[in-house]
């Protein structure tokens, strides 16, 4: 694959979840932004109003094959005190998140359903 549409690939996944960010969050769209291919950071850069509905960073990875550890180990070194999280994609399957277990199971406990 050529590199031009190696970005464009990495591109169509950042919008991707910027746009479900701003949807699914009811985030301002001027709060969240795709950042531009080879920039230094996070993929997904975000306002401190977006931050405080969504404390993460976010590295996205639209790719074939993909050292999860290294992906994953970009993230944390780009997550600036958030919870780093990794998108990963490859062709004709759906957009997956790799995320801390710990961050995984206190994301289930806070939206536990309230008992009467």
């Amino acid at each position: 694959m050529k590199t031009q549409s190696a970005k464009a690939k990495g591109r169509k996944l950042q919008q991707l979840v910027r746009d479900k960010l701003i949807e699914m969050l009811d985030i301002h769209p001027e709060d969240v932004k795709s950042t531009s291919m080879g920039a230094g950071g996070e993929d997904v850069t975000m306002s401190s109003s977006a931050r405080k509905k969504f404390p993460c960073s976010i590295e996205c990875k639209n790719v074939e094959k993909l050292n999860f550890w290294n992906a994953y180990d970009q993230a944390i070194a780009n997550a600036n005190g958030f919870e780093p999280i990794v998108v990963a994609k490859k062709n004709k399957h759906k957009p997956l998140v790799l995320c801390d277990l710990n961050y995984f199971i206190n994301l289930h406990k806070k939206n536990e359903p309230i008992q009467d």
